[in-house]
């Protein structure tokens, strides 16, 4: 066996170990980060209502009370690692529906050619950790392995 292989087979097993942690620590921060947003949705209704209805969101009103659920529920999903997926999912939605809306000048940056202003802009790093928790699962370390178990291979 090679001095490459032997260092990558290391590699592996490093970042094996290392994911369950890691997953842990993404699900945690970005879930109470959702938790803390959503809330302060919830409490401050109305001005969410009139961004929304500002920004020309039908419904504005239950579309605000939507996405403060979302946020605040999902939140706590990704902290218990409990539904992780369907959590995930749906505020993956919320997020790309937020880039559609109040951050369309980010996604019209990225497309042509200024990805800075998409990668700075506040909802991306949620988006982040939503797609990561949706590709990957949540880890070992939450509830989901114990609902939905591995199927045999």
């Amino acid at each position: 066996m090679g001095f490459l292989t032997k260092i990558h087979l290391l590699l592996v097993k490093l970042g094996a170990l290392l994911q369950t942690p890691v997953l842990f620590l993404i699900r945690v921060y970005w879930g109470y980060s959702f938790i803390l947003t959503g809330w302060g949705k919830l409490h401050n209704l109305s001005k969410v209502t009139a961004y929304f209805a500002s920004l020309h969101i039908p419904l504005p009103q239950v579309n605000a009370l939507a996405v403060a659920a979302t946020e605040t529920i999902g939140g706590a999903l990704l902290i218990l690692g409990l539904c992780s997926r369907f959590a995930a999912a749906a505020l993956i939605v919320l997020l790309a529906v937020a880039f559609g809306t109040a951050e369309s000048d980010t996604v019209q940056a990225l497309l042509h050619g200024n990805p800075d202003k998409f990668f700075a802009a506040d909802p991306f790093l949620f988006l982040y950790a939503a797609v990561v928790v949706f590709c990957f699962g949540p880890g070992r370390l939450a509830v989901d392995p114990f609902l939905f178990p591995k199927p045999a291979a």
